[in-house]
């Protein structure tokens, strides 16, 4: 389902705060998918201003949402409000780092802010298909995010929401493994976005550790062949978590392994868990050109949901 709109005239763009929380969420329920990203960090919100823009009718129900964080996730704007949602970017902050969400949301607003921020432009990935599965949940409880111990492999998980039995050797990230990981982590990253992500500091590191602490990062590790090392030969991360939607990111299989099958057992895993433990539905996006992995996501048993677009900056 994608948000709806309605004819609105004249829009004003408004800095939303606590006090709008529960009609933002009322508007970000008509599509858990594509606003997963943007539901966590309104979920978040206090009581004061927040980074979350907005348009509300005459009921002061919120018909459109725009995350203003270092990404921008513009979501339900009309074409004529993309162009006031980017004039109010343009007056109230600096560049952000990307964009991204619902792909004629995302490729709307960068129409407008192209002309300022063009000059640093990255890459637009203008085709991704945002991808999901999900299982009724009323036929099995819902537990904690932390029901199987760190470590823990997953094995004892019963197979029954994906099309491909699940990799028993897969299993969540220890604490006291952020330095194996974060190699992993660094190599994905440094392949999907073109550059190290180190070289500008402790955050993403500091991520990766803060995901492993809460139970969001599984892997399944291997021995490196060379050198007889410990390696982590998958990984994959539930990066945003709200609405009853876990969406991955990250997902990654080492270079030695891709095309063996090993990413397609360990991802019914991963979705597996999921669903036992933590959400109903997970998702994901991907370009449009990694054939390999769309296969791979199908395969599991992800079907496409909405087609979705980035800006990197």
């Amino acid at each position: 389902m994608a948000f709806l709109w309605s004819h609105r005239n004249s829009p004003t763009i408004r800095r939303l705060s606590g006090s709008h929380k529960k009609k933002a969420l009322a508007f970000l329920d008509q599509d858990p998918i594509n606003s997963v990203i943007a539901r966590g960090y309104v979920e978040s919100m206090g009581m004061g201003q927040s980074h979350a823009l907005g348009i509300l009718d005459s009921s002061k129900n919120v018909t459109a949402l725009a995350w203003d964080g270092g990404n921008i996730i513009p979501l339900g704007f009309t074409p004529f409000e993309l162009e006031a949602l980017s004039e109010d970017l343009l007056t109230r902050r600096r560049q952000a780092s990307s964009l991204v969400g619902p792909q004629e949301q995302v490729l709307g607003l960068w129409n407008y802010l192209e002309p300022v921020w063009g000059n640093n432009l990255r890459e637009v990935r203008p085709r991704q298909f945002c991808m999901s599965i999900t299982h009724d949940k009323s036929q099995h409880g819902i537990q904690s995010a932390h029901a199987i111990p760190a470590g823990s492999l997953i094995s004892n998980v019963e197979h029954m929401c994906t099309l491909v039995p699940p990799d028993p050797f897969l299993r969540l990230a220890r604490p006291g493994e952020e330095s194996t990981v974060g190699t992993a982590s660094v190599a994905m990253f440094t392949e999907e976005v073109g550059y190290d992500p180190t070289k500008y500091g402790s955050m993403y590191l500091q991520r990766v550790a803060n995901l492993i602490r809460l139970g969001l990062t599984f892997i399944r590790m291997g021995v490196d062949p060379a050198t007889g090392n410990s390696r982590v030969d998958f990984k994959a991360d539930i990066g945003a978590l709200s609405g009853g939607v876990a969406q991955l990111q990250g997902v990654w299989t080492h270079p030695d392994l891709r095309g063996q099958g090993i990413a397609t057992g360990c991802l019914a895993a991963v979705v597996e868990y999921i669903h036992h433990n933590i959400a109903p539905t997970v998702s994901l996006y991907v370009n449009d050109y990694n054939t390999h992995a769309i296969a791979v996501y199908e395969a599991v048993g992800f079907s496409h949901h909405a087609m979705w677009a980035t800006v990197l900056m």
